[in-house]
């Protein structure tokens, strides 16, 4: 594994899109100072996941975005892209090259992308981490750094030989585990206060809930029972009114049609 190309676009004092290409075995940059070998350093720190804005040599994170010349006007956003060859596979994804980039916006948002596809900073930390390129950093040495390392501190000197060793992401896993397990038990002691509360909640509403099936059961009987009552006044109505209509159809007699009178056509006739 070795890093192929880096390309850079508005970072620092690359405002335009520049290509470094490299080769396996040890590349170079030489040039006067101020030229910008520094910001390809911090480039590559700043790709594979730097948030220390010490380390980019900055005040604010929005200072790796090119802030312009006299000649030239500021940039809104930096992006670098960082390819590396993995046709031996060092690196746990299935492909012969890897290509991963990090956009900052002035106003502040970032955008990380591994061979294009959205992604965030665990997926990219978790991606190097295995190959040694970890969050620390420790496989760059800038000015200044290996001074920073023989005087450091017991912790310092044990994170970096961890990172180094790869130990150092298994127990960054063992924290991310530990504020789940955490936050899972604040979600499980609030379940437990829900459901005591809906508990004593839930009896009232028994009551409520008891009455209002007697009730219904009662509004079920009264509406039979006035079924029933129409019911028995219409069979005992049915015959009276039957006798009363036959009683008044033969009171009726039917009214014979007028004889036809006698008109001129008859006489002549």
């Amino acid at each position: 594994m070795y890093l192929k190309t880096l390309t850079l676009r508005g970072f620092k004092s690359f405002a335009s899109a520049t290509t470094l290409r490299f080769e396996p075995g040890i590349t170079c940059v030489v040039g006067p100072n101020g030229s910008g070998k520094s910001n390809v350093v911090d480039a590559f720190s700043w790709v594979m996941g730097q948030q220390g804005v010490k380390s980019l040599r900055g005040g604010k994170m929005e200072d790796v975005v090119f802030a312009g010349t006299s000649g030239r006007a500021a940039l809104g956003r930096a992006e670098v892209t960082l390819t590396i060859d993995n046709s031996d596979g060092a690196l746990p994804i299935e492909y012969a090259e890897v290509t991963i980039s990090r956009l900052l916006f002035r106003t502040g948002q970032s955008e990380y992308a591994i061979n294009g596809n959205p992604c965030r900073l665990l997926d990219v930390q978790e991606l190097l981490s295995d190959s040694g390129l970890g969050r620390e950093m420790h496989v760059i040495a800038g000015q200044g750094h290996l001074d920073d390392i023989l005087n450091a501190g017991p912790e310092a000197r044990r994170a970096l030989i961890e990172e180094a060793a790869g130990v150092l992401k298994h127990r960054r896993r063992k924290e991310k585990a530990l504020r789940k397990l955490e936050a899972m038990q604040a979600n499980m002691t609030r379940l437990v206060d829900l459901t005591t509360e809906l508990g004593r909640q839930l009896k009232p509403l028994g009551r409520q809930a008891q009455l209002a099936r007697k009730a219904a059961v009662i509004q079920a009987d009264l509406r039979d029972a006035r079924l029933r009552l129409l019911a028995d006044d219409y069979v005992t109505l049915s015959p009276t009114t039957t006798s009363r209509c036959q009683r008044s159809s033969r009171g009726t007699r039917p009214t014979r049609p007028p004889p036809p009178r006698c008109g001129p056509s008859s006489r002549a006739s």
